[in-house]
């Protein structure tokens, strides 16, 4: 179960980033209009529309694999058993002496005369 939930948590790390890339690789709407007049886009890789519909789909694909891997992850919490602290093994001393016993008595005058005026 272990292997699965670290699994799951690199597939939504690598398609976070996925989304992060793709988006900053698309070209907003206002740059399309340039294709049209002739910037040189049509003959790139893709053709001229060709780039901003493979760059689409595929942060539409990362998008998916990102809203799955939550849903995996939110139902593998809601699962999970709470996990134990460390200090749940350590046994407490219950015979604990009490202080006011083996201190000595200090009067009220003593105690006033360590207190700084003001």
């Amino acid at each position: 179960m272990q292997t699965f939930f670290t699994l799951v948590v690199v597939v939504q790390v690598l398609s976070a980033l996925a989304i992060i890339g793709l988006v900053l690789l698309q070209h907003g709407k206002g740059a399309d209009m340039g294709a049209s007049f002739g910037s040189g886009a049509s003959g790139s890789l893709f053709g001229a529309t060709g780039s901003s519909n493979f760059l689409s789909r595929s942060t539409g694909i990362a998008a998916a694999l990102f809203f799955a891997a939550t849903l995996a992850l939110g139902a593998m919490a809601g699962s999970r058993k709470a996990s134990t602290g460390v200090m749940d093994d350590v046994s407490v001393m219950k015979n604990v002496p009490a202080a006011s016993a083996s201190a000595p008595a200090v009067s009220a005058s003593a105690a006033q005369s360590n207190q700084i005026p003001k």
